[in-house]
């Protein structure tokens, strides 16, 4: 397995996103947060969520990767909820999160929001994660196309976050690594400034996974520069 990571501020002040890469005897883990904009503390609420899923795969070696991925997720949220209290500021640190577990030949992708997880086969998508957003839900009830969501004037509205009080609904998917090219978990950052097909694309003709990032990168800052550009983070993983 080799992968690698980056993340950029953009043109903001602050970079909102945490990114997170972790390798040890449980296995490993990649996850990406995304703290929500015009929320204030997301930058906090973002740390907090990778701080946590790094504490859920070291420990706990009894437990099973989706039973990790659950207890990251839930301890997330709480820690999340209990940072709003001390700082009483229950509206200003919300995050999403996309995360991937594998350990020997199984992974397991949980999600919330809209980061993204991109599963790659013979240099195709086999499986990406569903936006927990309006635009997706009007591509899923055929109101739009799947091509509309980049640009859409809704596409920054999310439906499901850390640190929204209540019970925590997260998606989830498990997988096989060994059937499995690549892995890619991007922000909107990200993936709203580059193509499915230049992905596919560029990981065809790439020869290692930061070559492949990288090519991705240029495109996205080529993008996003004609716009106000976002925070993006990827981690791109070859197995």
């Amino acid at each position: 397995m080799d992968y690698c990571s980056i993340s950029k501020l953009g043109h903001r002040e602050i970079n909102e996103d945490s990114v997170g890469t972790f390798i040890c005897d449980n296995g490993a883990g990649f996850v990406i947060a995304d703290g929500l904009g015009g929320h204030g503390n997301g930058d906090i609420a973002s740390q907090i969520a990778v701080n946590e899923f790094k504490k859920a795969l070291e420990c706990n070696t009894e437990l099973s990767i989706s039973q990790r991925l659950d207890e990251a997720i839930h301890n997330a949220q709480d820690a999340i909820l209990l940072e709003q209290a001390h700082h009483n500021s229950p509206f200003q640190m919300k995050t999403t999160l996309a995360a991937v577990i594998s350990k020997g030949k199984t992974a397991i992708c949980g999600h919330i929001g809209d980061t993204r997880v991109y599963v790659f086969r013979h240099n195709k998508i086999w499986k990406r994660t569903l936006d927990h957003s309006v635009p997706q839900m009007l591509v899923l009830s055929r109101a739009i196309k799947e091509k509309d969501i980049r640009n859409h004037p809704d596409r920054n509205k999310i439906l499901r976050a850390l640190g929204v009080a209540g019970t925590v609904k997260y998606d989830v998917f498990e997988f096989e690594t060994k059937k499995t090219q690549a892995i890619l978990l991007c922000s909107d950052g990200f993936w709203e400034n580059i193509l499915e097909a230049e992905m596919c694309h560029l990981l065809k003709k790439s020869q290692s996974v930061h070559e492949w990032l990288n090519q991705m990168c240029k495109i996205v800052e080529r993008q996003a520069s004609k716009q106000n550009m976002d925070n993006f983070s990827a981690i791109a993983v070859w197995i």
